[in-house]
């Protein structure tokens, strides 16, 4: 059986390989999942075995392959969003749509690697809608995506929709300490673990060594909230003003310590290894308010991920924080 060597969701890689085996890849698959979690590796692995000439490939080593890991295979072409929400224009989706008319040059297929589809407005998706309905047998799309609710009900109905998941995290710490020089496998576990299993950004704050910054940071927004002062809590939010990646795993953290003031542990391991922060809000807020705050988590991180305005994201934060826990 073909075999996607990608590192997490071994059986999403596992039907997609078989679909490729048997000729029925679809000719949309959209995949959708935080930044970090590998989407855009992951697309480019599977245009490697759409296009590979070896009976299990991707071989990741004959022409074809290596012209689509280089970038520049004729049959395999890339078009992502360039800035924020909107960014991903009606003009790009024209051009997408008269590229898909011209036959593949080498390959059995022309793919197309989108990427940020759920930064297209409603104009740019319904104009990719006409290329979805009725596509050249020989066309095959590979989106990526936050999340899929940005995108029209009609292309989705015309896509087939995975969601990538965290990776295992003794599997995601094995893979971050072979291929980072200087990384303890306790240190890549921790990581993993306030990261939601995410590779890409426990990746990333382990090479920055930020693991202690960002747990201080999570701790004194907590007591912020406590403190009933928009100005205390406002300042303590400053450093991440310009920082999307560090804003987005700080909230990944406070969602976490969040749960953990939900669910009285009584003295089981807790989710964001922040006791006296949890218990600090368990005492102070309500489930219900508390609750309230890990569900504000997931929105205010797809703002941050969306390429809002920093400046004033991190306002908003301060903003919903206190209102959302009754401050």
């Amino acid at each position: 059986m073909r075999t996607i060597d990608f590192v997490s969701n071994k059986r999403i890689t596992e039907q997609l390989g078989i679909l490729i085996d048997a000729g029925h890849f679809p000719h949309a698959l959209l995949l959708e999942g935080d930044t970090g979690l590998g989407k855009k590796t992951l697309a480019r692995l599977l245009a490697c075995a759409l296009v590979c000439r070896e009976e299990n490939g991707p071989c990741m080593t004959c022409s074809q392959c290596r012209k689509v890991i280089n970038g520049y295979h004729p049959d395999v072409l890339t078009y992502a969003a360039q800035g924020g929400e909107g960014s991903f224009k009606v003009e790009t989706v024209r051009e997408i749509i008269n590229e898909a008319y011209i036959s593949p040059n080498e390959a059995r297929y022309k793919i197309f690697l989108l990427g940020e589809v759920d930064k297209m407005n409603a104009s740019a998706q319904n104009a990719l809608l006409k290329i979805l309905e009725e596509p050249p047998g020989y066309v095959i799309f590979i989106m990526t995506a936050l999340t899929k609710t940005k995108m029209l009900e009609t292309v989705l109905s015309r896509s087939v929709v995975m969601t990538l998941e965290g990776v295992d995290v003794q599997e995601g710490a094995q893979y971050i300490t072979e291929h980072n020089e200087g990384i303890e496998f306790a240190e890549a576990e921790k990581a993993l673990f306030l990261s939601n299993g995410n590779i890409g950004t426990a990746t990333e704050i382990l090479l920055k060594g930020r693991m202690s910054e960002l747990t201080e940071l999570c701790a004194d927004i907590c007591k912020g909230i406590l403190a009933n002062d928009e100005y205390r809590l406002l300042r303590t939010l400053s450093p991440l003003i310009g920082d999307r990646q560090g804003t987005a795993l700080v909230l990944d953290m406070l969602k976490n310590i969040f749960r953990d003031a939900v669910v009285d542990t009584n003295g089981s391991n807790l989710l964001s290894g922040q006791r006296e922060s949890a218990e600090l809000l368990r005492k102070s807020i309500t489930k219900k308010r508390l609750t309230q705050l890990v569900f504000l988590c997931d929105e205010l991180r797809y703002k941050t991920l969306a390429n809002c305005n920093s400046q004033l994201l991190v306002t908003k934060i301060c903003c919903s924080l206190r209102q959302t826990a009754g401050r």
